[in-house]
This record gives structure tokens, C-alpha cells and sequence, in this order.
């Protein structure tokens, strides 16, 4: 396996391949790569930020344990210098996890040669620019077209041409046929895959403003979520579609808290427990997955939600209120004399609405030889036109006014609330809101810079967006952040992200915050201390890392399986794939309760279509997944199904070879 790439998703993918897969792996990075992705002056602030909050807890708690200051300490600041000088302590052309490092600025074709791609299985591409990945994807189809390829693209639409246009070439180049495609070098295929971090991470960050929640795995056209239970909740029952994934920590602080990791032993969290694991577990909350509702207050058509507005909708955005009411007025008095024409002259309707419009705008013969009556309806129609000519200036000019700020940015409605604060548009941010309004969860988003790419996004779907700097006082007041339901920091910066989360924290105790982290050894010593700082918050701080969800997604495409999604389960991982029963001794041939594996995998669902072009991409709502399988099911060679899975459990079931140990 041949990994390039210029940030930390690079090292993260590099390491679940070694790890978790076992397998053999050129790391190819700028020299520069080797350092820690985020800037270690910003690291350090954060650092200091959080151990003065830390310290100001444990005076206020009255604690004085040295240890626990100093283990508290070691987390944030030592998290810093380990990312910044663990890979200096590695001997020179080998990566800390054993992986073979290669240092070069740019994936070259003769780089590329070097790193072996004419020998490797699969190659990841995971550069943040798309064109470096595109130019040296294209470059290694050409050297090796048998070769799998996965590529980090933000461009969707680019994507899937992207993907067509390699997996053409390699079958013209190896002489097949296009539509069959070609057989790789570990048979599993020459795919091109593109995969998006911020796509893999977006459903897990969005899903936190969801009430109930902090989970989420979107399967293309159905959206699932795993509901985080509390301790000694007796009134779930198996329900239907519904099953337990994980037990959380056990820890006599909080049974519920989410500093468990995959070394947490005994105490800390179960992935895919059997049902005696379930029922011995007392005071450990649960995850059972769930479908998505939204439980948050109705979004208002039109306004802070955005979405289409309709005929009525547009309307009432282009013209104000009053002058609204003064145009149906004067439609209403212009139908007035309508109806008296025709009472007095008895002249036909649509003579005598004709008439009044003359009379309305002045070009009528005056109606000096008629009755006394017909010259007041004509002075009346007369007066109504004098009325009517201010009133279409007023329109006109407002709706000039409105057209020309319709490039600006929304302001947050007065009476808004129970809305999410998003904090960043970048990549990740962008995605995110758009998770967020396929929820139709009402979104107020902060954004410092004014070319920001999620901009565009948030002005099309009709978001608010306040511009500032969230450092800088008064921008989160803008944002409605006393009465938001969560706060998500996704901004690339985790200086920026930890200062929002503090000071939203100090505006309101009980906020749901979401904070992205980059270490998670630093994200875990940020949790513990918002934690321990608020220990009677009705939501708890959670800490997300983009690179710790997408690398397992990533790492699964290169092993030639489908990703659908992850979920974190406090420190670690849980896996959603779709895979083909054909091949696998350990679900072929076996029923659903005999092909599950504690803490290992799980058969979730089954894929009834028999289309394989309605498969091509991926599960669907119409495609006929059942997610209720009695346990006494039998599988199929050609049953295709949905199963919740562990790294190593996937890697256990889906691996491509055992590697030998000495």
C-alpha cells in the first residue's frame, strides 16, 4: 500500500493500514509533513488556555491533587510536543508505526516510482488540493493499471468523472472490456474510489444538533442514528430495526463520559456487545441505532432556514409589510368600484372593471353628461389613482432595494432560537451545514473570512451568516448564542475552536458544544476539564477529530470494500460497510445469529435489489433494505448486506491476507 499526502489524514491512514490491517506501507510526505499539521504556537495557546480553566476548577473543587493536574497538564501541552517531535525520534526512512517513509514535495511520477506503485496494490492520494491529487492519479494509472486507487476530492461532481475517466483507462490499457472493468493485483479490482473527508465527517459533527444524539451514518438515501441511552434506561426493548452497538464507559464519575479509548480496559467502552453483555451491564449507558428525527423547535418558512420559498414566499421576501397591506388595499377599494359600476350602469362585469381601470389611471373621457353617480365613481376611481402612484414608487424602489442586497448576507431573525451556531466555513463547515439543512435544523453560522468557500453555500440555502472574528467580543452575542441549542467549532484552528467553546460555555452553562481537535490526546484532556468545569450541564462537550473518522473509511477503500459511514463511540470507531456475502466463510452459509461476532462485527440489514446497476451506488431508501432480519436467517452467496464492524473486526473479516509475524 502506497499512501501520499501533505497532512495529518496522510498519517492517520497510514497508521490504520499498519495497525489495523497489517499491512506493508509507503508513507509519501513533504519533509515538512513530519512536524506536527497544526501550528505549534497555536497549540501551545490552546494549551495554556486549557490548563488555566483546569487549574481554576481544581481551586474552585477544592481537589489539590498534584497528579491529577500534572496528568491533566501532560495531556494538553504533551499531546503538542508528541505531535510535533514523534516523528523526529523515528529511525530515517521509517514512520513511527513501521510504515517505510518517503519525503517528497510533490507525488511525481518518479516519486511515485520510487514509493513501488508499479508493485502495489493500492495507492491513496489524500493531498488537500484536488488537483495534485487528480495530476498524480492520472500519472499512476498510467504506471501501474491494475492498480486501485483512492482519491480525497472535495469536488463531487469532478469526482464521479474523475472516477469514470481512471477506471476507463485502466481497462483500455489492460485490454478488458470498460463496462466489466479489471481484475487488481490482489484480485479485488483496479477501482478508483473518491472519498471526501469532510463528507465522512460531516454526518457524526452535524448530527450533535440533533436532540438526542451525537451520532449519525448517512447510507446515500437513508440516514441513521445511534441514540446514546442513559444508565438504567428500562424502556427501550428491542423495538423495531433496533440494536445495541455500543455500552459506554464505565467509570464511577461518569458512567456516560467519553474519555474512553481502545486502552481503557475492562472499564471502558463495548462495541457490538452480545445480549448477556447487555444485561449484565448495570450503570453504563448504551447506543442502539435509531432513524433520525428532529426534535428541536419548527423552522420558520422562509427565514432563518432557507430552502425554497415558493410563489407567496417570494412575495413576501420582496416587498415589506406595510407596503403589502397597502397594495391589497387599494386592489381591494379598485374592486370596490368595480362591483358599484356595474350596480349603477349595469354594464357588464368585465365593462365595467375596464372602465374603473380608465377612470383609475386618468385616460377616460371625463363623464360630464352622465349621472351623478357615474361622476363620483369616476372622481373616486381618479382619487384611487392618485393613491395608487406613491404606492408603486414605494414598490418599485423596495424591490430594487431588496435585489441589490440579495448578495448580502442574512441577518439572524430577532426572535430566533433553539438554532445551532456553526463556527467556520471551510471544507468541513460547508459540509456540515448542509447536513444540518437536510435536518431542516435552523443554522446561524460565524465565519471570519469574507472569501470563505461556504459563503456561496450559506447564501444559497439562506442561512444568516454574522462575519467576525469569534475571538473578537460581541460576534457570538450576533449569533444568538444565548439562545442556541449547540455550538459546532469546525474551523481548522483548534486555538479558535477551544476559545468559542469556553466563552459559549461561560454564556450559557447547559450548551451542547461540539468542538473539531485535531490530537486526540489533547481533545480528551479538553473534554475532561469542560467536564469537571460543568458538572451539572444538561449536554456534555464533545470533541471530534476529521482525520480520526475518516481513516477508517479511507483505509476500507483501499482494501477494495465500501465505507458507508463511522460513528464515534467516545474514543473509538465503529464502522458501517456494505459487503458482499460471496467469499466470506464466516457469513456465507450461516444464519444472522451465527455470523455475528462480539466486538467484532454485526449483520445489520439486507440489500434485497437485484439490479446490479440499482447496487452500483450503494444502498438506497428504494433499494429494499431490510434492517429488521430475523436472527434465524440463512445467507447467501448472493445476498449483499449492511453490517456495524470494529477496525480490527473489519480487518479480521474483509482483510486482504494474513501477513506472517516472526
Amino acid at each position: 500500500m502506497v499512501v501520499c499526502g501533505d497532512d495529518g489524514l496522510a498519517h492517520r491512514l497510514a497508521a490504520e493500514l499498519c495497525t489495523v490491517y497489517r499491512e506493508q506501507v509507503t508513507l509519501v510526505v513533504p519533509p515538512t509533513a513530519r512536524v506536527a499539521p497544526r501550528p505549534v504556537v497555536g497549540r501551545t495557546r490552546a494549551a495554556t488556555i486549557l490548563d488555566r480553566v483546569s487549574a481554576a476548577v481544581n481551586r474552585a473543587a477544592g481537589n489539590g491533587d498534584p497528579a491529577t493536574s500534572d496528568r491533566t497538564g501532560a495531556g494538553a501541552g504533551g499531546s503538542a510536543g508528541a505531535g510535533a517531535g514523534s516523528s523526529r525520534t523515528a529511525a530515517p526512512g521509517v514512520a513511527p508505526h513501521g510504515e517505510r517513509l518517503l519525503e517528497a514535495g510533490e507525488a511525481t511520477e518518479a516519486v511515485l516510482a520510487e514509493a513501488g506503485v508499479e508493485r502495489a496494490a493500492a495507492l491513496a492520494l489524500v493531498y488537500d488540493d484536488d488537483e495534485t491529487n487528480i495530476r498524480a492519479a492520472l500519472t499512476a494509472r498510467r504506471l501501474n493499471p491494475r492498480l486501485r486507487l483512492v482519491l480525497r476530492l472535495y469536488n463531487r461532481r469532478l469526482g464521479q468523472h474523475i472516477e469514470e475517466l481512471l477506471d476507463r483507462a485502466a481497462a483500455l490499457a489492460t485490454g478488458g472490456n470498460v463496462d466489466e472493468g479489471v481484475d487488481g493485483v490482489d484480485g479485488f479490482g483496479a477501482s478508483t474510489t473518491v472519498l471526501s473527508d469532510a463528507d465522512t465527517a460531516a454526518p457524526a459533527l452535524a448530527a450533535t444538533a440533533v436532540a438526542g444524539t451525537t451520532k449519525v451514518v448517512q447510507t446515500d438515501g437513508l440516514m441513521l442514528r445511534a441514540v446514546e441511552r442513559p444508565p438504567g434506561h428500562t424502556s427501550q426493548g428491542p423495538g423495531r430495526g433496533l440494536c445495541t452497538l455500543a455500552l459506554l464507559s464505565a467509570t464511577t464519575n461518569d458512567p456516560a463520559g467519553a474519555d474512553g479509548s481502545e486502552g481503557s480496559g475492562e472499564r471502558g467502552p463495548q462495541l457490538l456487545p452480545d445480549e448477556r453483555a447487555v444485561a449484565e451491564a448495570t450503570g453504563r449507558g448504551s447506543i442502539v441505532l435509531d432513524t433520525v428525527r428532529y426534535a428541536g423547535p419548527a423552522l420558520p418558512a422562509g427565514r432563518s432556514g432557507g430552502g425554497p420559498l415558493g410563489a407567496v414566499g417570494a412575495f413576501r421576501s420582496l416587498f415589506s409589510r406595510r407596503l403589502r397591506w397597502s397594495l391589497a388595499g387599494l386592489v381591494g377599494c379598485v374592486f370596490a368600484l368595480a362591483v358599484a359600476q356595474m350596480v349603477t350602469t349595469g354594464e357588464h362585469p368585465l365593462g365595467a372593471t375596464y372602465t374603473t381601470l380608465l377612470d383609475l389611471f386618468a385616460i377616460n373621457d371625463p363623464a360630464t353628461e352622465g349621472s351623478d353617480s357615474r361622476k363620483v365613481l369616476q372622481l373616486l376611481s381618479g382619487l384611487m389613482g392618485l393613491l395608487l402612484l406613491p404606492v408603486l414608487l414605494a414598490a418599485v424602489l423596495e424591490a430594487l432595494g431588496t435585489f441589490r442586497s440579495g448578495s448580502a448576507f442574512r441577518k439572524p431573525p430577532r426572535g430566533l432560537s433553539g438554532h445551532v451556531v456553526l463556527l467556520g466555513l471551510g471544507k468541513i463547515g460547508t459540509r456540515v451545514l448542509a447536513r444540518l439543512r437536510e435536518l431542516h435544523i435552523p443554522v446561524v453560522c460565524v465565519e471570519a473570512d469574507p472569501e470563505a468557500r461556504g459563503l456561496a453555500e450559506a447564501r444559497r440555502l439562506r442561512v444568516p451568516v454574522v462575519l467576525g472574528d469569534v475571538t473578537q467580543e460581541g460576534v457570538l452575542e450576533a449569533a444568538k448564542i444565548h439562545r442556541a441549542h449547540a455550538l459546532l467549532a469546525v474551523t481548522s484552528s483548534d486555538t479558535t475552536n477551544l476559545e468559542a467553546g469556553l466563552y459559549a460555555r461561560s454564556v450559557r452553562p447547559d450548551l451542547r458544544v461540539v468542538l473539531r481537535l485535531y490530537d486526540d490526546d489533547f481533545a480528551t484532556a479538553v473534554y475532561r476539564t469542560l467536564r469537571a468545569a460543568h458538572p451539572h450541564a444538561l449536554t456534555r462537550s464533545r470533541s471530534r477529530s476529521v482525520t480520526h473518522l475518516a481513516a477508517p473509511a479511507f483505509a476500507g477503500a483501499m482494501m477494495g470494500r465500501q465505507i458507508l459511514g463511522a460513528i464515534p463511540v467516545e474514543r473509538r470507531v465503529l464502522l458501517f460497510a456494505a459487503v458482499e456475502v460471496r467469499g466470506h466463510p464466516r457469513l456465507e452459509g450461516r444464519t444472522v445469529a451465527e455470523a455475528f461476532s462480539a466486538g467484532a462485527w454485526r449483520v445489520l440489514a439486507l440489500d434485497t435489489a437485484t439490479d446490479p446497476a440499482e447496487r452500483a451506488g450503494g444502498p438506497t431508501a428504494g433499494s429494499g433494505l431490510i434492517w429488521d432480519l430475523p436472527s434465524t436467517y440463512v445467507l447467501r452467496a448472493e445476498d449483499r448486506v449492511v453490517l456495524a464492524a470494529t477496525r480490527r473486526g473489519l480487518a479480521e473479516l474483509l482483510g486482504r491476507r494474513t501477513r506472517s509475524t516472526s
